[in-house]
């Protein structure tokens, strides 16, 4: 019997190919991102002409080079699972929060969508996403986010930093300050009016682009925003919650220098230095349960 996609721990391009809503042969490469994980699976969607290049190489001024296919397209296949069609549009639901409130300044446009995914001649739901790739570098709101640092992803980017690009840098870095300012308002907003909030904390989710922005680009995991003194825990057994507002909170202290956050009132809560060593306990034991998953997957 064919293994469930979604129980696979990662795709191949034959596998999207056998999937009953896929074009085969088609006119697309799939190949595996490096973000793939607990949640979904994660393909990069190539044009195949792009592919050659990355392979063959092409001759520039007398040289060859190797220019990394860069995707057209993410494709995400969620490994939820959903009893009714009901449940799916919920899902959807969360999805929709976060596109009203960060808009495509601050979100990979996600672009979900269900499909009946057929298996020994069921039908079952499968929600997927064909998201927007974004071009950037990984902003780590537990690292370094002073101006070296910034001047260093910025730098990373490809952006020329030859004589005369120091006042440039400044202003990048200034740009990246005012954008992060937005972001944050925007996000406190939708957690004020809304009671939700995105995964902040995992690894690789949030974006630095060139254009200064900060991209939220995975939305696997939106959860619940409450107040009391309990500590909910996801599926997984990870207080995302938490660890969304700690990551929110180390982004404003780091880019925009405000360090007095326990007056407000989203963080009051969640900064509690008696709840953040309880947090800190529960990350420890989620990271501790997941090892031999993470071997092959990623935080997803």
């Amino acid at each position: 019997m064919p293994e469930d996609i979604r129980d696979k721990p990662y795709l191949l391009h034959k596998d999207i190919l056998g999937l009953n809503f896929i074009r085969d042969p088609g006119i697309y490469l799939y190949r595996r991102h490096y973000r793939s994980g607990l949640r979904s699976h994660i393909m990069q969607v190539l044009n195949p002409e792009d592919v050659e290049k990355e392979n063959k190489g092409i001759i520039i001024d007398g040289l060859r080079w190797y220019p990394r296919a860069e995707p057209l397209k993410m494709l995400r296949i969620f490994r939820k699972r959903f009893d009714t069609l009901e449940d799916a549009e919920e899902e959807l639901k969360r999805v929709k929060i976060i596109q009203t409130y960060l808009a495509s300044d601050y979100l990979a446009r996600p672009g979900e969508f269900l499909v009946d995914y057929s298996r020994h001649g069921k039908c079952e739901i499968l929600l997927c996403g064909l998201q927007e790739y974004v071009q950037g570098q990984i902003l780590d709101p537990w690292g370094l986010l002073n101006r070296d640092h910034l001047a260093s992803l910025r730098h990373d980017m490809g952006f020329d930093n030859t004589e005369g690009s120091a006042r440039i840098s400044d202003q990048w870095i200034r740009g990246v300050r005012e954008r992060a300012d937005n972001f944050i308002k925007k996000l406190k907003q939708m957690i004020a009016e809304t009671g939700r909030v995105p995964d902040l904390a995992g690894a690789g989710n949030l974006i630095l682009t060139r254009s200064g922005n900060i991209k939220l680009v995975d939305i696997n995991n939106v959860s619940r925003v409450s107040f009391d003194s309990i500590i909910s825990l996801d599926d997984r057994g990870y207080p995302i919650c938490d660890k969304s507002i700690e990551a929110l909170s180390l982004i404003e202290q780091k880019l925009l220098g405000r360090f007095s956050l326990r007056t407000d009132p989203i963080y009051d809560t969640f900064l509690d230095p008696e709840r953040v060593k309880e947090v800190r306990a529960l990350d420890e034991e989620f990271q501790l349960s997941m090892a031999p998953a993470m071997s092959w997957q990623g935080s997803s």
